[in-house]
């Protein structure tokens, strides 16, 4: 899980769910005071006062707020919940969503949270149930459908892994965006995360984003892939073939002689 908990400004402004670690969402977020921590959590709702301590990183204080907000709101439980599972404390985090989805059962953020929690234990088939129920609620959710796709992948689901990150890459192509990462690929073999990898580039391929592409392959090698003839013969990657960058990731990856 998975490489997105370290941007946690991020995270509490986007709409969609995370990795990973997973990609988690809380929601619908107030709107995040600009000014010092200090001078304005008198004024702010417990449940506001952890918002702004998410957003500096402080869990702890998090919790603490959150504790003291209205637990009769699935938003709070879930919230609560993500605070745990950024200082991967997963059983209390688990917990805490497992609430969430007994006051709201139709919540699709904390059902994508708590498969983010399955896939932080390894627990991929479980992961992979509770993707799907979260996007069934949430179907034009690109960020469920990335997490979903990471952990086929982690099953050696190839094909329908690719099919879930083609859906996410149609409803967003940012999902993917490496400067933005919301993949969860950290805990998977290397020989997984090297074909995942390389479905990625040949998604960009695709689309005609050659430089993302690229970067992709680059990552793929960098991962242990080592099929050559499959690369030069695949015709979704024939025109980024005919790229100088291409030619040049070849020339890089070339054997010492």
């Amino acid at each position: 899980m998975q490489r997105c908990f370290r941007d946690v400004k991020r995270l509490l402004l986007l709409a969609a769910l995370a990795a990973p670690l997973g990609n988690l969402a809380l929601g619908a977020s107030p709107q995040l005071p600009s000014t010092s921590t200090t001078a304005v959590t008198v004024d702010l709702s417990p449940e506001m006062r952890g918002d702004l301590a998410m957003a500096h990183e402080e869990y702890l204080e998090a919790i603490s707020d959150y504790q003291q907000a209205d637990l009769r709101s699935a938003v709070v439980w879930n919230k609560l919940g993500m605070a745990y599972h950024h200082l991967f404390a997963m059983d209390e985090a688990r917990r805490d969503y497992q609430h969430a989805l007994a006051l709201r059962p139709d919540y699709p953020e904390a059902l994508n949270n708590l498969g983010a929690v399955y896939y932080a234990k390894k627990s991929y088939r479980r992961a992979e149930k509770y993707y799907r129920r979260a996007l069934a609620l949430a179907p034009k959710s690109a960020a469920i459908y990335s997490n979903l796709g990471t952990a086929l992948f982690a099953r050696g689901k190839y094909n329908p892994g690719i099919e879930a990150y083609r859906t996410a890459f149609a409803l967003d192509p940012a999902v993917f965006d490496t400067a933005n990462p919301q993949l969860v690929s950290e805990s998977l073999p290397a020989h997984e995360r090297a074909e995942q990898d390389y479905c990625l580039a040949r998604l960009f391929a695709e689309s005609g984003h050659n430089k993302q592409a690229i970067e992709y392959l680059r990552k793929a090698f960098d991962d242990g892939f080592t099929d050559r003839k499959k690369l030069l013969e695949d015709e979704t990657l024939a025109s980024l073939r005919a790229t100088p960058e291409f030619a040049e990731l070849m020339t890089e990856q070339k054997p010492p002689r």
